[in-house]
């Protein structure tokens, strides 16, 4: 049976995190970033996890902590990027919760990760090149997992979040009738 969370995908600095604490206050439930939680348990952040475990290292915390997370009833969870990219992870997200997809154009998103050192996958490349290459690769992931798409460009972070309440008081109330 599908909880009442919502789990959010999209490509990384799409906003998962920031809709997702305007989101979680908007519905009253509780918020978790997957990426945070792997950082608590890990007591490392997640560049150190991918210098040291490499991106598998950091796909097994990964699924660790969507699995237990997402059995939680009435959350908000941001989810990392490549969350998708476990076949294990997707059936989880669709099976436990309502599945919200962000996203944004490319451009916008190479422009607010362009000085962040914390990520991991963009370090020392073209921010841009990477971005459109993993918008080709998982979008069709997100897709399939997604029970709703939202774009987040040029919205407020408010604003996109009550579109997603919205949304998600809809699938919940046609869910029980």
């Amino acid at each position: 049976m599908k909880h009442t969370s919502v789990f959010l995908v999209g490509l990384m600095a799409v906003g998962k995190s920031s809709v997702g604490r305007q989101l979680a206050d908007e519905l009253g439930y509780s918020f978790y970033d997957s990426d945070h939680e792997i950082e608590i348990r890990a007591g490392a952040e997640i560049a150190w996890i991918f210098d040291v475990e490499g991106e598998n290292g950091f796909r097994e915390r990964e699924t660790q902590v969507i699995n237990e997370l997402t059995p939680m009833d009435r959350i908000v969870l941001a989810t990392g990027g490549g969350v998708v990219l476990r076949e294990e992870n997707r059936r989880v997200l669709s099976d436990r919760g309502y599945v919200a997809y962000l996203t944004s154009p490319i451009s916008l998103l190479a422009e607010r990760t362009r000085k962040d050192r914390r990520r991991p996958l963009l370090r020392d490349v073209d921010p841009a090149a990477t971005l459109e290459t993993f918008a080709r690769e998982r979008g069709p992931l997100y897709e399939s997992v997604a029970d709703c798409t939202f774009m987040t460009d040029g919205s407020s972070i408010r604003k996109v979040a009550r579109e997603v309440a919205q949304w998600h008081r809809d699938a919940i109330e046609k869910a029980e009738s």
